[in-house]
């Protein structure tokens, strides 16, 4: 069915089309005579009600809704307005009548007719044919796009899909927000909850009709999820609310989205303390240190939420993680910090908050997993039935890639080596640099398996790059979440391995397969730089933790000095053997031994006792060596042969006594040590970094 041209100005003075066109539309539609004599009838009676179209408009919106809910079909609030319904939507599709908001949005029962056919119809089932296409079902799909899209181009005035876009879905959230503001809620939808829900359902709707129009190119960005009602941030002072924009803005600029997330949490949280504990505030200028430290002691005992079923959003939680308060402490300060440097007027005039101030966090060892655990959980990750979340979880325990790194994975990550070895390409994350690793075939086969199943989605711009680049990761449109990647998927794997704690939850983290990965190279002896291109680190000290942890010559060489009967001399031998040792000195040796070792053995000198500036191996009492350092004290004793030498030559006869001394106290070590003076190979420890 062809279009008639929208009503140009001046063309319908009264906002009515003749009967003549309205019975042209009706001709066209697929029904019997007997409904088109019907439906040409309500158009005449609501003509005649309201001659000028501008009185129905202004009429009360129970009016023109005309039946409300539990009405009887005999009683309904105005029959008139009801049943002329689809005169005013063929006003609206084909001459172009905006309709209002209110109306559409309490008008529930409105819907536009599915046997409208022509362009419109053909419209919706395309952008029906694209939801399918994306992952949705076709059922649900036609269930949410007919009524929805039906009621954002009757508020359009024009009948076609094709031109929807950002403005017309935003303007219908704002719509369904302002409506459940009405106190006359109840009068069309009965229970309040029950606005509520439809409210729900709809805007899950707008988000996939949002989702496939960016795919199509309809809008420029994808939709993001709405929040929650716990999420909601609190609003401030105007002064306040002022610099607080203006500050995120700036950090923008360089910060990732997700840290800029954190900041303001953190920044909007201390506002809200700040307007129920310290009302008189209004501006930065007057937040003294004392608030803040006010703020640090709220958040001992603050709670977080309780995610999950909308309806209990809000419910106080947990007490909020140690990290949790220390990132919205680390924000106060480092606001405060910027803004005072910075010199804003209005703003805070010093920092804070020091480093100081925020609460310590324990430095834990990583915990990999075993390697008994480790089967099993591989053997129930390898039979999860979710292609996209066994591939995740696979990536992760043979490349110990960053969750985040995983999931925004490209959809062309993955090539070869020369020599066949499956490579895989981890995108910029924390570290902001990118890196190339090689893979598992297991998980290379699991990847491809995901990208035999993609379709040909529109990309996704990343954060960091700014580059719309195309993920491996996405199922209906959308990005995959972490959540749904990983912690839904190791709850099913870990369930099925046996590996859940007394209350059944998962004893396994995604973030245990990196630290695995670590323990497994440094174990295996790859050197520091290769498990810092593996894992992404920036500096040896981070991957040093996996060597540390990892090296079983650290383990050896401790019972070497640390077990009784072991072979150890040096002045500190004898206390050691004696057990004159107090127990703190033991505990401080026990937890840092690695930090004793020196070029020929080590110093057992504790941190109370202050700097040791003698010549350790010759005169400390603290001085204690094994066996592993016998071909370095051999080497040093030929070296002290050397120079003993040289200084003969040169008649320089106390250097000669000095490095005599030092040539017979290393012969004594070896004895000590039981060790030949000169037997002649190098050592084969490790060198200390």
């Amino acid at each position: 069915m062809s279009l008639p041209e929208p009503l140009r100005p001046g063309q319908w003075p009264d906002g009515h089309v003749d009967e003549q066109t309205f019975a042209a539309y009706l001709a066209e539609l697929p029904v019997s005579k007997v409904w088109r004599q019907k439906q040409a009838a309500r158009r005449r009676a609501f003509v005649a009600r309201w001659p000028r179209l501008e009185d129905w408009l202004a009429e009360p919106l129970p009016v023109r809704v005309g039946s409300l809910p539990g009405q009887r079909a005999d009683r309904l609030t105005d029959r008139i307005s009801f049943e002329g319904r689809l005169y005013v939507i063929h006003l609206s599709l084909q001459h172009g009548l905006r309709l209002d908001w209110p109306y559409l949005t309490a008008a529930a029962t409105l819907r536009v007719p599915r046997n409208v056919g022509g362009s419109l119809a053909a419209g919706i089932e395309c952008l029906v044919a694209d939801s399918v296409q994306l992952g949705y079902t076709r059922r649900s799909s036609e269930h949410a796009f007919w009524p929805l899209v039906g009621r954002l181009l009757l508020a359009a005035g024009h009948a076609d899909p094709a031109r929807l876009g950002e403005a017309d879905l935003t303007a219908y959230a704002q719509a369904l927000t302002e409506f459940a503001k009405r106190e006359d809620v109840a009068a069309f939808y009965g229970p309040a909850e029950a606005f509520t829900v439809r409210a729900r359902i709809l805007r899950s709707h707008l988000h996939r009709l949002a989702t496939v129009l960016y795919h199509r190119g309809q809008l420029a960005e994808p939709p993001s999820m709405a929040k929650p009602t716990y999420a909601q941030r609190h609003v401030g002072p105007p002064a306040m609310e002022k610099i607080l924009v203006c500050y995120l803005e700036t950090r923008a600029l360089d910060a990732r989205p997700s840290t800029l997330e954190k900041v303001e949490l953190g920044l909007r949280r201390f506002m809200a303390f700040l307007a129920q504990h310290a009302p008189q505030v209004t501006d930065w200028e007057h937040v003294t240190r004392q608030d803040a430290l006010a703020f640090a002691t709220y958040l001992d005992t603050a709670t977080g939420f309780r995610s999950g079923h909308p309806l209990r959003a809000g419910q106080p939680g947990n007490p909020l993680a140690i990290m949790t308060k220390r990132a919205m402490l680390s924000a106060v300060s480092v606001f405060t910090s910027d803004v005072a440097s910075w010199g804003w007027p209005g703003g805070p005039t010093r920092p804070l908050l020091g480093a100081g101030d925020l609460p310590k966090v324990p430095r834990r060892v990583p915990r990999y997993i075993p390697d008994h655990e480790l089967d099993r959980l591989m053997a129930a990750v390898t039979s999860l039935p979710d292609s996209y979340q066994r591939a995740a979880l696979l990536i992760a325990r043979w490349s110990g890639a960053r969750r985040d790194e995983i999931r925004r994975l490209e959809l062309d990550c993955l090539d070869a080596y020369p020599d066949g070895t499956p490579r895989l390409r981890i995108p910029a994350g924390k570290t902001r640099r990118e890196r190339q690793v090689p893979i598992h075939p297991d998980a290379a086969d699991a990847i491809r398996a995901v990208q035999v199943d993609r379709g040909a989605e529109r990309g996704f711009r990343d954060d960091l790059s700014g580059t719309v680049v195309r993920r491996l990761f996405v199922r209906k449109g959308r990005p995959c979440s972490a959540s749904y990647l990983f912690d839904a998927s190791l709850e099913t794997a870990c369930v099925a391995a046996g590996l859940v704690d007394a209350a059944r939850q998962p004893t396994i983290t995604a973030h245990r397969f990196r630290h695995t990965v670590g323990t497994q190279l440094a174990e295996s002896g790859a050197r520091l730089h290769t498990i810092m291109q593996v894992l992404g680190h920036t500096s040896p000290g981070m991957s040093m933790v996996y060597a540390q942890i990892s090296d079983p010559q650290v383990l050896a060489d401790y019972q070497s000095v640390l077990t009784p009967g072991a072979t150890i001399a040096g002045p500190a031998a004898e206390a050691l053997r004696g057990g004159r040792l107090g127990p703190e000195a033991v505990d401080w040796l026990t937890t840092n031994f690695l930090k004793t070792e020196l070029e020929l053995g080590h110093c057992l000198r504790l941190p109370a006792e202050g700097p040791c500036e003698c010549d350790l191996y010759l005169s400390c009492a603290k001085f204690v060596t094994t066996p592993r350092y016998a071909d370095r004290l051999r080497r040093r004793h030929r070296m002290q042969q050397t120079l003993i030498d040289d200084a003969r030559t040169r008649g320089w006869e106390r250097e000669v006594q000095r490095h005599q001394a030092t040539a017979a106290r290393i012969q004594a070590l070896l004895t000590e040590l039981g060790e030949p003076l000169h037997e002649n190979h190098d050592f084969d420890g490790q060198v200390c970094l």
